[in-house]
């Protein structure tokens, strides 16, 4: 048996940060990873399209914690401790120079996640932590003051241990044995699925818009991009929804109603005197040729074909009912969603260890001395733009803290 006096579980964001900052914090720690798979990092890899999304810019704790759905009481607190701008100093001192997009999405400026990946693995080499993988954690509990760890090549033990599992069932099982209520997972970030004619020949088209879900019982409602792809409708607009409804449309089992307001800022009535507006100052032009409101033009047409207004028609020709199913289109066009798709290969998932028996002051669970928890193995998450990561810092860092002391 190989003792040490932290494991981390888990070789994944928030495993790495935890193990890197422990080390630094007190170089004495005899420190370990255990990773089930032959790859450590395989999500940084594959974040932000490869370019990996490090966190946001956004640099108030109160604003920061609003984009969790789940999460965001308790991470206030923490992001006091540890948030963007120290993310962003802590890569910028290992030579990792970042940028702030327009979206306020930060990379690093190589555009490639494996420069994250190399900084990782650069600092646990130079603080002698030991990276075990394709070990597969088949059972972990307390014995006396160690934990006692097995896995699918030997067994380990060590004073405190972290379990940074991301959204593993398996680790949640072994979590549900030590007492801790699991929250059951579901689908957090995904695209929703429409086979519609306004939009089917329309994928790669992005604008702003809002969108609402027409339901009695949810009340939610997103305005941002949104993008048409093959199978329906994708985009920070799209992505928002999906994550703060995340458990209400799995009770719809991915079939409801959806309005969008092609027009943001624009209601019904003020689009509908600006098409009479037009309906007198472009009398002559054909409706379906002239693009308004910087709508994109096959958009444009296509909403223009549902209002039953036929190609070669002039505004002039317009009657009373067109020009209203003509405003419907732009600022309430009703959408039925039917099922949906993950986000690329970036799964995040509602559910996790109730949050309710973890103090966020350390991550350290309450139930157990010395079990710390960080990033997704807990029930939180967040919206797309980087935000799942700064989960992963936030907590990998503080627990770090906590675990290094003597």
């Amino acid at each position: 048996m190989q003792h040490f006096d932290i494991i981390i579980i888990g070789g994944g964001a928030a495993g790495f940060f935890t193990a890197i900052n422990a080390a630094e914090n007190n170089p004495g720690l005899k420190i370990a990873i255990l990773e089930r798979g032959k790859e450590v990092l395989t999500k940084v890899k594959i974040s932000g399209g490869g370019r990996c999304n490090v966190t946001h810019a956004e640099f108030v704790p109160k604003e920061l914690s609003l984009n969790y759905p789940r999460g965001e009481k308790e991470l206030l607190g923490p992001f006091h401790g540890f948030m963007t701008g120290d993310t962003m100093e802590w890569f910028q001192k290992r030579g990792i120079e970042l940028k702030i997009e327009e979206d306020g999405r930060i990379f690093p400026v190589s555009d490639d996640s494996q420069s994250i990946i190399n900084c990782f693995l650069r600092e646990t080499e130079s603080l002698k932590i030991q990276v075990f993988k394709s070990h597969v954690v088949q059972n972990f509990q307390k014995k006396e003051s160690l934990w006692d760890i097995k896995t699918s090549k030997g067994d380990f033990s060590a004073e405190k241990i972290m379990l940074a599992t991301g959204s593993n069932p398996k680790m949640w099982n072994l979590l549900k044995k030590l007492g801790h209520e699991i929250i059951e997972p579901v689908p957090s970030l995904f695209t929703f699925n429409i086979q519609d004619e306004r939009i089917k020949d329309l994928p790669g088209i992005a604008t702003e818009a809002e969108v609402k879900i027409k339901s009695k019982k949810i009340n939610l409602e997103s305005k941002g991009p949104l993008l048409i792809t093959h199978w329906g409708m994708s985009g920070p607009g799209i992505l928002k929804l999906s994550a703060w409804g995340a458990r209400d449309l799995e009770k719809l089992n991915y079939q409801f109603e959806i309005l969008v307001n092609w027009l943001p800022g624009f209601n019904l009535e003020e689009v509908l005197t600006a098409l009479k507006d037009f309906k007198s100052s472009l009398a002559k032009q054909q409706v379906v040729k002239n693009a308004k409101f910087d709508l994109p033009k096959r958009l444009w047409k296509n909403l223009v074909l549902a209002s039953k207004i036929e190609e070669g028609t002039t505004w002039a020709d317009l009657n009373k009912h067109q020009l209203q199913n003509l405003s419907n289109q732009l600022a309430h066009a009703v959408f039925k969603v039917n099922g949906k798709s993950t986000f690329k290969e970036e799964f995040v998932t509602a559910g996790g260890v109730n949050l309710k028996e973890v103090d966020f002051k350390t991550f350290e669970s309450k139930l157990h001395k010395n079990l710390f928890l960080a990033g997704e193995v807990l029930n939180i998450d967040a919206i797309t733009g980087g935000f799942n990561f700064q989960n992963a810092w936030t907590g990998g860092f503080l627990a770090a803290k906590a675990m290094s002391k003597d």
